[in-house]
């Protein structure tokens, strides 16, 4: 081997696409407990983690995220056996991972899975909030307009 071949950085392979899968995975899942948290108004309130609305969040006015979670309570078991199949398919995911011989196949179906799952929630959070949004008057429309160009602009408010 010469010296400039053993400065060579390896070539990426497999490895590093099982790592960006999951990574992406992990972010989602991450996004939808953070909305989770937000939406429950703590511990204890039964609300799903499953929704993600990212800067939306902050742009919501006090009696628009009331109604929001109102719109969530009444789905609520939906939710959960949503919730549930998910914990299945992260199961099936880590099995997949930890399988000898590893078989990669099974790894992208679960995370696969992972990802179509997550897609349809964002797609349930987007009919909440699209729904939520419907129901504004122009005003009160224009003025989330505002909050979110805000919250955009300079992120979190505290």
């Amino acid at each position: 081997m010469t010296e400039t071949t053993a400065l060579l950085p390896p070539k990426s392979g497999r490895g590093l696409k099982i790592a960006f899968a999951i990574s992406l995975a992990l972010n989602l899942a991450v996004a939808g407990l953070a909305l989770g948290a937000w939406l429950r108004g703590g511990p204890g309130h039964g609300m799903p983690r499953d929704l993600g609305f990212g800067p939306f969040t902050e742009a919501l006015s006090p009696e628009d995220h009331h109604a929001l979670k109102e719109a969530i309570r009444a789905d609520l078991p939906a939710f959960k056996a949503e919730r549930e199949a998910a914990k299945a398919e992260f199961d099936t995911l880590l099995a997949a991972l930890r399988a000898d011989p590893f078989d990669l196949a099974a790894v992208n179906d679960a995370m696969s899975a992972i990802v179509a799952r997550n897609a349809g929630r964002l797609a349930k959070g987007q009919d909440l909030l699209s729904d939520r949004i419907a129901a504004m008057d122009p005003a009160d429309r224009l003025a989330f307009a505002d909050r979110l160009e805000d919250a955009l602009r300079h992120g979190r408010r505290d």
